[in-house]
């Protein structure tokens, strides 16, 4: 345990990290994040996984709802692929494959799959728009038909 009662990661002191995660290399991982490996999860080379973002690999909510009848957690395993950023406060639920490149916009709570160079945003998260990277060194986010240098 750390001096701040977490358990202790390779990461960041500050996040709260459980299961065995695989991380790639060059991966930044916030402060005050919730990283939950136990039901699978592959973070790529590259990312920003920004402060306060939760990702899950398990429910409770049903084995709650039935007052405990039904028994079990659920699980289901997280992908996400490389150079992936995602958000301040954005919540990646079980079961999501992130594709490469992609973009999840702050707060986002992402219950779906979100394809390779896709910008989401939003509660449920929706496309919002791409991440054009023919020009490397100034790459482009095209967002409801207009785009946006960065």
């Amino acid at each position: 345990m750390t001096s701040s009662g977490l358990p202790e990661n390779p990461y960041n002191p500050h996040a709260w990290i459980v299961g065995e995660p695989v991380v790639g290399e060059g991966t930044w991982i916030g402060a005050f994040t919730v990283i939950d490996g136990s039901g699978g999860l592959t973070i790529g080379a590259g990312c920003d996984i920004a402060s306060g973002v939760h990702i899950y690999t398990h429910s409770s909510a049903l084995r709650c709802v039935s007052g405990r009848q039904y028994a079990t957690v659920d699980r289901a395993p997280v992908t996400i692929g490389d150079r992936v950023f995602i958000g301040a406060n954005a919540v990646v639920n079980m079961g999501v494959t992130i594709g490469d490149g992609a973009i999840v916009g702050a707060g986002a709570v992402v219950n779906a799959d979100v394809p390779p160079l896709t910008v989401v945003g939003g509660v449920p998260a929706r496309v919002l728009g791409t991440v054009d990277l023919s020009e490397p060194t100034a790459p482009k986010v095209i967002s409801a038909g207009r785009e946006e240098s960065r």
